[in-house]
């Protein structure tokens, strides 16, 4: 191995198959030898087991979906409003001097002490976990929307300008085709956030979702079942990492050529 090398695709897949098997191994090692009590770690084949009857006796699919509706929601609602306001902020200096110091200090509150001020604003339905992952979501989005808008190279301004370019123009033609591939990469990291934001909105007052089914597999102790939520919510990330990371290859193929 070397410092910075590229590695193949296929190689890079292996490798990460190995580790999951490693890991699903020792998991397997720990907890069938009885090393730890089922009651602290269920077994893979516990968690299997239960995952199943989840599925197929208490309809947790419809739970399933009403969390990625509640993640998606919520985070198209904080993108509507952090990326433009980012880039304003990246490209106009009054309008960052204006916006930077609130959204620094909001990014620094964590969406989980909202929840009581949620409920009683706007009650317990959806538009609470909504709102939740809309704060933890998008002042995060806005200050990395403007730094990635504000490093533009100001020799490709400098050079529109120079051939005639107006304001709009070097806006349209110049930052935001610069930007944009970076823009949809913060997009795709900070999605993931947003997955660890819906667990806490629903912890309060849901009646459906993943994180409702968790809290009632502690209250009976039944760590496959929360365990399975767990693994749920890490494999409907991943798969939406993966698709959002194709539709950036597929939209900025420029950019990773």
């Amino acid at each position: 191995m070397k410092p910075l090398e590229p590695i193949s695709p296929r190689l890079r897949m292996a490798l990460g198959i190995i580790f999951f098997i490693l890991f699903f191994a020792l998991w397997a090692g720990v907890t069938l030898t009885g090393y730890v009590s089922p009651t602290f770690l269920a077994s893979p084949v516990q968690m299997l087991q239960d995952g199943w009857w989840l599925l197929t006796e208490r309809g947790f699919l419809t739970d399933i979906g009403m969390t990625a509706w509640r993640v998606f929601g919520g985070f198209a609602m904080a993108t509507m409003v952090a990326v433009p306001l980012g880039i304003a902020m990246g490209a106009y200096k009054p309008i960052e001097a204006l916006f930077e110091p609130f959204v620094s200090f909001a990014r620094y509150l964590p969406a989980s002490a909202f929840v009581p001020l949620l409920i009683l604003w706007a009650g317990i339905g959806e538009m609470q976990k909504l709102l939740v992952i809309f704060i933890g979501s998008v002042f995060q989005l806005i200050l990395m929307i403007a730094v990635i808008v504000a490093g533009t190279r100001k020799d490709l301004v400098e050079a529109a300008y120079t051939l005639g370019a107006r304001q709009n123009g070097i806006l349209r033609r110049v930052i935001l085709p610069s930007a944009a591939p970076e823009i949809a990469e913060t997009l795709r990291l900070v999605l993931g956030w947003a997955w660890t934001y819906v667990i806490v909105a629903e912890l309060i007052g849901a009646s459906s979702g993943i994180g409702y089914m968790i809290i009632n597999a502690q209250s009976l102790m039944a760590t496959g079942q929360m365990i399975f939520g767990i693994i749920v919510i890490g494999v409907i990330g991943l798969i939406t990492d993966l698709a959002f990371r194709r539709l950036n290859l597929r939209l900025f193929a420029w950019r990773y050529a």
